[in-house]
Parts: structure tokens; C-alpha cells; sequence
């Protein structure tokens, strides 16, 4: 079995325990308030505008002999740059204030998350992000293509409310397969290890961020 499929396999205890937070399963049918999507936004936030640096730090510390993940890192680094402010401009557009969310701080669920990465980058094995990758863009993909639809309808949103998700959407799409192919040549098994590691906290710790947000179940309107 190649890589990608048995780092699917090992970490689907993590996959079940994310799909199964109430905040995603509402979000995913357009069961949340404007409340709950503005603070989904502020956390995403708080998490999103470190997607750069961990990327940075990652690479610097990968040597010679992972050129090939290097290169990789660099075209998610220009992929990935900017979107904290497309979710800035999505708070705007909803009547949220993007001031006292870029000068707020993170609940303490997506804080732990933050630092639980780079410490791992700098202390254990800096492959170990691309568990992470996994995690987070797999998780964008379903709620860009389900979640921001359902929630636009339910809400009577505009687009101009869902930059950020409707980004995730098709372009995610093919960041899944270029992933998936990048995994396959992961070939030494200590990388393969901290990759299934990290990949498995990572899933625990994003469902601990959604759990974090406040939320009760509205009534959905979607046609």
C-alpha cells in the first residue's frame, strides 16, 4: 500500500471524531446562526494567518534531502498567502467587526492547535506539517462545497460573505490530488510517522476549535 491511502486508513479514528462535532454537522445543512458563522470566521481567522509562517518554519528546517517537499511548501506558501484577509473582509460583510478580530486573540482550543505545530516543526520532525495539510484542507474542501451553500441559503447571505469558503472550493479540490501525490513519495518511515502523528492530533484539536464555538442548532431554510 502506498503512503497517501494508509495515512488515510490510520487516521480515520481523528476523520470520525471531527465529522461528528455538532458545529460542522449543523454548518454542513445551514442549521447555524449569523453568530455562529461570524465567530467560525474569527477562529478561522486566528489559526488561517499562521498558515504562512508554519509553512516558512517547516521548510527552514528540512534539509537537503526533502528538496522535493521544499519545492512544495513554496508553491502552497504562494497559494496561501492573503487569505486571513479575504476572512476579514467576510466578517465585514456579515456586520461583524474585522477590527477587534485581527486585534482580539484566539480561543484557547485554536491557540493550543497553533502551538502545538510549531512546536512540533521545531522540536520533533518538520515533515510532521503535511499532517496538518491534510486535516485542514480536507476539512475546507467539505465545508466550501456543502457547508458555505447551505449557510448562504439559510441565512440569506450574499457571496460576498463566503470569499474565503467559496475559495476553498474547486482550487482545495486540487490541492487534495496534489497532495495525494506528494504523500506517495514520502518514502522514509520516520516521516511517514510524524506525518500519521500529527495528522491524528490535528484532527482531535480542530474538532476542539469547533467545539470552542459558541452554537446553538437554528432552523434551517434551505430550498
Amino acid at each position: 500500500m502506498s503512503f497517501f491511502p494508509r495515512l488515510i486508513s490510520e487516521t480515520a479514528p481523528g476523520q470520525l471524531e471531527l465529522a461528528s462535532v455538532p458545529q460542522i454537522q449543523d454548518g454542513l445543512t445551514g442549521q447555524i446562526s449569523l453568530q455562529t458563522y461570524i465567530a467560525y470566521l474569527t477562529e478561522a481567522y486566528h489559526h488561517v494567518k499562521h498558515t504562512v509562517p508554519l509553512m516558512q518554519a517547516a521548510k527552514a528546517r528540512l534539509d537537503a534531502r526533502h528538496d522535493r517537499f521544499r519545492h512544495a511548501l513554496d508553491e502552497y506558501i504562494a497559494e496561501e498567502t492573503g487569505h486571513e484577509a479575504w476572512i476579514l473582509d467576510d466578517i465585514h460583510n456579515c456586520g461583524g467587526d474585522p477590527e477587534a478580530v485581527r486585534e482580539g486573540r484566539p480561543r484557547d482550543a485554536t491557540r493550543r492547535m497553533v502551538e502545538y505545530m510549531y512546536d512540533y516543526i521545531e522540536t520533533a520532525n518538520p515533515m510532521g506539517f503535511f499532517g496538518m495539510v491534510l486535516v485542514l484542507e480536507g476539512t475546507s474542501v467539505r465545508l466550501a462545497i456543502q457547508g458555505a451553500a447551505a449557510v448562504a441559503a439559510s441565512l440569506n447571505l450574499g457571496p460576498e460573505c463566503f470569499h474565503y469558503l467559496s475559495s476553498h472550493g474547486e482550487v482545495d479540490q486540487e490541492h487534495l490530488v496534489f497532495f495525494q501525490r506528494l504523500m506517495d513519495e514520502v518514502d522514509d518511515p520516520e516521516d511517514q510517522a510524524a506525518i500519521v502523528v500529527v495528522a491524528s492530533e490535528i484532527f482531535t484539536r480542530f474538532a476542539d476549535v469547533f467545539r470552542a464555538i459558541p452554537h446553538d442548532r437554528v432552523a434551517a431554510h434551505v430550498i
